[in-house]
């Protein structure tokens, strides 16, 4: 299977099925989650495979596999999904979700609730295409009370299996998501609100960022205000610091008239450019290099800069200040470049070469701003000594 010899894999699993048969000393239990597993994996890849052969195969695996009966049924669901057949998907998972089995259906509850979320999923997925077909038709000036008719029923059975995935603690971001579409289509508002806050605060939820981007999109979708978004933003700066969201958050604070959400702005968008992957990101950079602008020109808070700063003096010249990076980011992209070289010519001082390389480059082209940037940091230079402790700024990158 690793090397991916279908076909040699699925002559293995014969053997081995048919050593069972004739070897009664083994546990049938534990031996048909091997075949089960195996088995569907087998399927799923072997050229030719049918999806006839797959459900004659799964079939018998179920009553083989009573302590696993739901999951099989799970897993037989995604399958047909995966070939496109919803109608039999819904008819497989609508049998497991009457299934009983004395105290089995107890231990499976968990199952038995992913069975019916499931459910409520492609009933929303109905109830999508009833409303595409009604919003074509209200464009061409017609009512159809059947597919209306329709488009409520799948709602309604859509929403009664949703909302009861989504009471246990858990991801459920997919359940969660299509629920609220249809209640923000319905105008139930308040329920939405109640839905995506209680997913994203109640604390025996795990920890999940994408429930505060939902809570966040909804309010903002809904013109609630700066305070309110502001404080889902806190949130999710508090657990992904590098999330794309930083940049309206750290827009958002920064035109705010409160010196503490100002300097909150500050915070976050260094706390962005930590990391890798938003080495190059622009947008982070601007903000950056617009808010220790605006800093050194009023020469008011630098005790700002120099505190984030202090975090990050012995690291950030080698990882985003380097004459490597310099000529790298020159070459790509030379707006970056001019964001980054105004702020490492304000942190590190008019000798930094990454600031040395990319005004030189700029003046050379006869560009302007380059010209304005060269300026402008050779006379706000006693600025970088401000913010830097000259025993801590002897190697210079």
């Amino acid at each position: 299977m690793l090397r991916k010899q279908w076909k040699r894999a699925a002559e293995f699993l014969t053997f081995y099925v048919e050593a069972l048969e004739k070897d009664f000393s083994r546990e049938p239990v534990g031996a048909s989650e091997i075949i089960w597993r195996i088995g569907s994996e087998i399927l799923r890849h072997l050229p030719n495979s049918s999806v006839k052969e797959f459900n004659t195969f799964i079939e018998p695996i179920k009553t083989l596999s009573v302590k696993r009966y739901l999951k099989v049924c799970l897993e037989h669901a995604f399958y047909l999904l995966g070939k496109g057949l919803i109608d039999e998907a819904y008819q497989n998972l609508s049998l497991a979700e009457s299934w009983r089995f004395g105290e089995q259906t107890v231990i499976q509850n968990k199952e038995q609730k992913l069975i019916q979320a499931y459910m409520g999923l492609l009933d929303y997925y109905k109830w999508c295409k009833q409303k595409n077909i009604l919003l074509e038709h209200g464009q061409e000036g017609f009512e159809d009370l059947s597919v209306e008719q329709e488009m409520h029923s799948c709602f309604r059975k859509a929403a009664a299996n949703l909302k009861e995935i989504i009471k246990m603690p858990g991801v459920w971001d997919q359940f969660v998501t299509c629920y609220v579409d249809m209640l923000e289509f319905y105008g139930d508002h308040n329920e939405a609100r109640q839905v995506l806050n209680e997913y994203a605060y109640n604390p025996e939820f795990p920890t999940n960022p994408n429930a505060h981007i939902y809570l966040y999109q909804f309010l903002k979708r809904h013109g609630e205000s700066k305070k309110s978004l502001i404080s889902v933003l806190k949130i999710l700066h508090d657990i992904v610091p590098s999330h794309e969201l930083m940049i309206d958050f750290n827009t958002m604070l920064q035109k705010s008239k409160k010196r503490k959400r100002r300097r909150l702005g500050l915070e976050v968008i260094f706390a962005v450019l930590d990391y890798a992957g938003c080495k190059e990101n622009i947008k982070a950079w601007r903000c950056l290099s617009r808010q220790v602008k605006r800093i050194v020109i009023s020469e008011k808070h630098l005790s700002w800069i120099k505190q984030e700063w202090k975090s990050r003096k012995d690291w950030w010249p080698a990882f985003h200040f380097s004459r490597y990076l310099a000529k790298k980011n020159w070459q790509e992209n030379e707006s970056l470049s001019y964001e980054k070289a105004l702020v490492a010519g304000i942190l590190l001082g008019k000798d930094c070469k990454y600031f040395k390389y990319v005004s030189r480059k700029g003046c050379k082209a006869q560009m302007k701003r380059f010209r304005r940037l060269k300026k402008f940091v050779n006379k706000h230079n006693p600025v970088y000594l401000r913010i830097s402790d000259l025993s801590d700024s002897s190697v210079q990158p």
